[in-house]
């Protein structure tokens, strides 16, 4: 009977060490589960994000035209060397690229900032003009195109036929073919697709900004417009920076509406850099070129999404 203590507290130690060892594999398992759930869905990223763009860099670096599979090979960097110093047409359609993003983006950015500031006002049936104003945000871009080449049909468009009633044309218009309107016909049609984009983006960002700030601004004083500058577009910063960068992104690789609307022309009008690989590696079958160009626009998407985060000083308070 005097044993019995002696036992039971020798006894307890190991206990005590049992039982740490069992937490501690217990910790292991919970360490390791986050990682465990999120492995199917970084298997998917894997498998069709990683490995696609793994292999558009390889294959920059091939000659791999399908139409000559003799010249097939490693070439290293002859594809950007060729892009860079004798492509003419890559300097125009990304001189185009440029010319498309900044109409868009700037366009789609003022007109959707009035409709936000008009949509954040209270009146009667505002509920259906919101849905109204994001129903073109649903609409895909062949649907889009369909529609607006119906517009600018030179012979059965309501376009022509409105401005030859109103007497401001008399003859019509080949909006799609003429060189002085095709850029802005194409620019139109993305406009009203993308404009609800920023809508909603600053409408959100609006609903966010106190009111007593506007009341404090009027009690010492300020009219709409200084209301606007000095409280409005401050507190809008990081949602003017975040959609402008995404829809820039966006807009740079847009190539359904404008492929199906003018395929590129007439002559290279039209051809963005975005459209002018996907003729090379889909049209003409050189894949090797084509990702060389793919790279390249990765590589200027880059700089800008870097440069402009950064000059904008986003998330950060001036």
């Amino acid at each position: 009977m005097r044993n019995q203590p002696a036992a039971a507290t020798a006894s307890r130690p190991q206990a005590r060490a049992a039982d740490l060892t069992v937490r501690r594999r217990a910790g292991r398992r919970r360490s390791w589960l986050p990682y465990l759930t999120l492995l199917p869905a970084s298997v998917l990223i894997a498998s069709f994000v990683v490995f696609p763009v793994a292999t558009v860099f390889y294959y920059s670096l091939q000659q791999y035209d399908v139409t000559r599979p003799y010249l097939n090979g490693f070439v290293g960097l002859d594809n950007f060397r060729q892009v860079l110093t004798s492509d003419d047409v890559f300097r125009t359609s990304l001189a185009v690229s440029v010319k498309w993003v900044g109409s868009e983006v700037v366009g789609q950015l003022v007109l959707g900032m009035i409709l936000a500031l008009v949509l954040n006002s209270a009146f009667r049936g505002r509920g259906l003009a919101r849905s109204l104003l994001f129903s073109p945000w649903a609409v895909s871009g062949v649907v889009v195109t369909t529609m607006w080449k119906l517009l600018y049909n030179p012979f059965t468009g309501m376009l022509d036929t409105v401005l030859t009633r109103v007497g401001l044309i008399h003859a019509p218009i080949q909006w799609l073919s003429d060189l002085d309107t095709v850029f802005g016909a194409v620019v139109a049609a993305e406009l009203w697709r993308g404009v609800p984009f920023f809508a909603i983006v600053l409408l959100a960002a609006l609903q966010g900004i106190p009111t007593d700030l506007y009341e404090a601004a009027a009690v010492d004083g300020a009219g709409r417009w200084q209301a606007f500058t000095r409280v409005t577009l401050p507190l809008l910063k990081d949602a003017i920076i975040l959609a402008t960068l995404l829809r820039g992104v966006w807009e740079f690789n847009n190539v359904d509406l404008i492929y199906t609307m003018t395929a590129g022309g007439p002559g290279d009008l039209t051809t963005t850099l975005p459209l002018y690989v996907v003729n090379q590696a889909i049209r003409y079958h050189n894949f090797g070129y084509g990702s060389a160009l793919s790279v390249v626009a990765f590589a200027v998407l880059l700089l800008f999404a870097v440069l402009y985060l950064r000059l904008g000083r986003f998330g950060r308070d001036d």
